[in-house]
């Protein structure tokens, strides 16, 4: 019965809340108002109004004892609750020690202070808020008590031991302070602590106990026995704490600036031995270079940036080498600045060609450096490095700039290591001498060859004046791997030699390697020509034009026409015109023919040249290319302007063709439409199948003629009235 009776009762209440809740009004306008009002602007209108300003709470006078303590009880009573409630909130305690700290109840601040450490005794701000409220109350003991706890628990908050020194100070308890630093300096702290310690020293004049607080510092962490070898006074535990080379620079720096430069320097003597050749900074070397430089110890400056530069990695040094150039702009001769650009240029070749040896550019701008300044040995050396990084891939593109390596290096070896050294010039040609054979013997002749490397090497023969090996070189060039400008170097050498039957035999043979050559057959008419064999000459040219194949045939007509007119046999060249004819009816053969008519100076050479004119006529009547038939046409119209007479002007005016403007259909390369275009047409008189088609443009040119005297007539009665009269 009492389940029945609550859930009745439960069911009851339901209902009841069912009908206390409002119903809620239907919109029946959906549709967004005019005005958009925006929590923005409801914002502005809140605060413009000052609806959520709260009055202030009334102001609590308390007249007498009871009210305060009753005041005083029940903010305790509230501050005891929030700690009750999460004691870890190290705000509430601060807090609640502030305000008992404000009622100048002291013993109950430092009380609820220590309630609050026994909760969090690593709390960072607890700690500084009670040291504090000692210090602001004059509570020096108990201070120095809380600081020496604090950095007791928390050694390592450097924030407790700076204010711990800094409040022995301000009281003048100067050994106090130093206590304290000494206490501090046996964790080994950060290094903004030691440069602490050491500016509270200076600040009271103990520029010996600043030394030893550095030597401490630069070198903190070995026994006392090692101390003794690195410091000027006794001091217990040093080395490697902070060892760094910022700090011996510091160091050196604070002794130079009160005056000690011989305990500077020591310290930089120091510092370099300490980290040796296998850590080597160069800001060390640096700082070293510039205490000489102040010293006015020039030559010093100038071996430490040396020593320095010949022992650190040249990557790690671009600022020893900024500031070595500096001073030896400052300070040093002319050769003391180029050796320190060299040797930077020096290095950033190194490094370029190390990532990738076979940069050809990079060693020649290498090789031109150590050319400029060094000594032949060095010299050499690069160059046999540079040759020694063959090309991969024995392909002609692949070797064309690596070749020329091996050229600079034999000219050098010839030209400026005889100037540079003090040898005899037998051993400057065998050394040159090896370079060139070393270079031939590597060339892969069989796939390709390099013509100027073979003629190079002969030409240093002959300058050595050793004729036979220049011509086995040539010879063995020749016959490994025959080229154009192997024969023409040979043949250009035995022409200076005057040995006019070598190059008979040598032309002779590069005839027979390349027959297609124009150039070679004119080269060898030419020679025979000029030794006056005449017929030997004519001859070579009758089998050089009854080659199958040539590569400038035009060339060598022209060459031959003109041997025959030099040698006046005017037959002949008529005759060779007429077969030239047979192979190409060009119209600059026509044209030529024509002209060495003219210029031929016999009595029928006018009849002559018309009548080749007339014949070329004749014979491009069918040409396609009628450009070429205009050109005749305007050669004959020249010829006739200045030989010709009026019949003979007229007749070609008659033949000149009429140019016209067509157009034509074009077509892409996909065969789609591509519009049209306009281009010039020639119509000739002579030619029969254009004959109706120019009739029938007179016919039209003259019906537009008529049209047009008739449209004038009708607008004009009155002159055709006075035409008629007269």
């Amino acid at each position: 019965r009492g389940g029945a009776s609550a859930r009745g009762g439960k069911m009851a209440s339901t209902a009841a809340g069912k009908q206390r809740i409002p119903k809620v009004a239907k919109v029946k306008n959906k549709a967004p108002a005019e005005v958009q009002i925006t929590a923005e602007q409801l914002l502005r209108e809140a605060k413009e109004r000052e609806l959520e300003l709260l009055p202030p709470p009334p102001q609590q006078k308390i007249t007498d004892v009871e009210e305060l303590n009753d005041y005083k009880l029940r903010k305790r009573k509230t501050f005891e609750d929030n700690i009750r409630k999460n004691r870890t909130v190290i705000s509430n305690w601060i807090k609640y020690a502030q305000w008992e700290e404000s009622l100048k109840e002291i013993q109950r601040a430092r009380s609820i202070y220590e309630r609050a450490l026994d909760v969090d005794y690593r709390n960072v701000t607890l700690w500084l808020k009670y040291a504090e409220m000692e210090m602001k109350n004059r509570q020096v003991n108990h201070a120095r008590n809380i600081w020496d706890r604090a950095i007791t628990t928390l050694p390592r908050v450097n924030q407790f031991w700076y204010k711990y020194t800094y409040m022995e100070e301000m009281l003048g308890n100067v050994a106090g302070s130093r206590q304290v630093f000494e206490r501090w300096m046996e964790w080994q702290p950060e290094e903004q602590a030691w440069h602490s310690y050491i500016n509270f020293e200076l600040r009271y004049k103990e520029v010996d106990r600043a030394r030893t607080i550095y030597e401490r510092y630069i070198l903190s962490g070995v026994t006392l026995a090692q101390v003794h070898q690195y410091c000027f006074f006794n001091v217990a535990l040093l080395v490697i704490v902070h060892p760094d080379v910022k700090n011996w620079i510091k160091y050196a720096r604070f002794e130079e600036k009160h005056s000690y430069f011989a305990h500077a320097r020591k310290v930089y003597e120091r510092a370099v031995e300490f980290f040796g050749e296998e850590h080597m900074d160069e800001h060390l070397y640096v700082a070293f270079a510039k205490f000489e430089e102040n010293q006015k110890e020039f030559e010093r400056v100038r071996v430490i940036y040396k020593y320095a530069l010949d022992r650190i990695p040249k990557q790690e040094a671009q600022n020893l080498f900024k500031n070595y150039t500096i001073f030896e702009k400052k300070f040093g001769d002319r050769r003391g600045i180029e050796d320190i650009i060299v040797s930077k240029r020096r290095f950033q070749y190194e490094e370029e060609v190390k990532a990738n040896p076979h940069n050809y550019d990079a060693w020649f701008d290498y090789l031109r450096l150590v050319e400029s300044d060094a000594d032949a040995e060095t010299v050499r050396e690069v160059y046999e490095r540079a040759i020694a990084n063959v090309p991969p891939v024995q392909e002609k593109r692949h070797w064309k700039r690596y070749i020329y390596l091996w050229i600079n290096y034999a000219l050098y070896e010839e030209l400026e290591a005889k100037a540079s050294r003090n040898s005899s010039s037998f051993l400057d040609a065998e050394r040159t001498r090896q370079v060139y054979q070393a270079c031939i013997e590597l060339i892969p002749h069989k796939k390709f060859t390099f013509a100027k490397i073979w003629l190079l090497y002969a030409q240093f023969e002959i300058r050595q004046k050793n004729l036979p090996l220049a011509r086995r070189a040539l010879g063995t060039s020749i016959g490994k791997c025959p080229k154009n400008k192997l024969f023409k170097g040979y043949i250009e050498l035995e022409l200076q030699l005057r040995e006019f039957d070598r190059c008979r035999k040598l032309y002779e043979k590069f005839l027979e390697f390349a027959p297609e050559n124009c150039t070679s057959w004119i080269k060898f008419a030419e020679l025979e020509t000029i030794l006056g064999d005449i017929d030997r000459a004519r001859a070579i040219y009758e089998l050089a034009i009854g080659q199958p194949r040539l590569d400038m045939p035009e060339v060598l007509w022209k060459s031959y026409i003109d041997f025959e007119i030099e040698q006046e046999e005017y037959d002949k060249t008529r005759n060779l015109y007429r077969r030239l004819l047979q192979r190409t009816q060009h119209v600059k053969v026509w044209i030529s023919f024509a002209q060495f008519e003219l210029s031929a100076g016999q009595e029928e050479s006018l009849s002559r040249c018309r009548q080749i004119y007339e014949e070329a006529n004749k014979a491009m009547r069918n040409c396609e290319e009628k450009e070429e038939r205009v050109m005749l046409l305007e050669s004959w119209r020249n010829f006739e302007e200045e030989f010709g007479t009026e019949t003979t002007k007229e007749r070609i005016e008659k033949l000149m063709p009429e140019k016209i403007k067509k157009r034509r259909k074009l077509q892409a390369e996909d065969g789609s439409d591509a519009g049209w275009e306009e281009y010039y047409d020639y119509i000739f008189p002579e030619d029969t199948a254009n004959q109706p088609n120019l009739k029938l443009l007179a016919m039209a040119k003259l019906w537009k003629k008529q049209q047009q005297e008739s449209e004038a007539a009708e607008m004009d009665p009155d002159k055709d009235v006075d035409e008629s009269q007269s």
